[in-house]
């Protein structure tokens, strides 16, 4: 129990260390569309951008520790239509053209999906098409273009089943469009995002309602 606690609390420490901080702050956990906010060591990077939320708002991730949950705000799970709320580092990104990011790009192509079958053992993992094919999956080179370029959100990294899989910030369907769980914005915006984007930086995704603002910034400071 010991081990597990200092754990956690260095994975916590590492949150509270980053000095890039995507900030996504909707209404209210129905809300399919948020603001984002950009800071580095406390300063504002960007205007702000707007973003789409899943069709069905938010849900708390159920590994969430830092927040404190109302009993009838939603948890996230599979097939719910709900972008996660909580904290989540931002790993890696992908696309479908090379480019010079500092941030580390998988450039994809036709074999690569990401896996949400829940029976699968391959659950919530981006692979190349395996012999034998998962009974549910998406591809992450499509025929539209909104994943020509996206950014792995680290939610649900132990794969535990049906948290929900396969969460990225990637290309809008069209202005005002709700995700199917995912954060979207336009291409210009995430171009941009991702040219600043660090990972030597330890860059978070802080995705809340605005009624937990004043307690996510009592924790960071890189916040004005």
């Amino acid at each position: 129990m010991i081990k597990v606690f200092l754990i956690l609390s260095a994975i916590y420490s590492s949150f509270l260390y980053a000095n890039q901080i995507v900030l996504v702050v909707s209404d209210d956990f129905n809300a399919t569309k948020a603001k984002m906010f950009c800071f580095e060591d406390g300063k504002k990077i960007f205007e702000d951008i707007d973003v789409n939320l899943g069709r069905n708002g938010l849900a708390w991730d159920q590994d969430d520790k830092r927040f404190l949950h109302v009993s009838n705000q939603p948890f996230k799970k599979e097939g719910d239509g709900k972008s996660p709320a909580g904290v989540f580092p931002l790993l890696w990104s992908f696309g479908y053209e090379k480019n010079s990011f500092v941030f580390p790009f998988l450039q994809t192509d036709e074999k690569d999906i990401c896996v949400d079958d829940i029976n699968s053992s391959l659950y919530n993992s981006i692979i190349k098409m395996p012999h034998k094919k998962p009974n549910s999956f998406e591809y992450m080179h499509r025929d539209d273009e909104q994943y020509k370029l996206g950014i792995v959100v680290d939610y649900n990294p132990s794969k535990i089943k049906p948290r929900g899989s396969c969460i990225f910030l990637h290309v809008q369907k069209e202005p005002n469009h709700p995700t199917a769980g995912c954060t979207s914005m336009s291409y210009e915006n995430l171009y941009k995002l991702l040219l600043w984007l660090d990972p030597s930086k330890k860059p978070l995704l802080i995705q809340i309602t605005k009624e937990y603002l004043q307690e996510i910034k009592q924790d960071y400071n890189q916040l004005p």
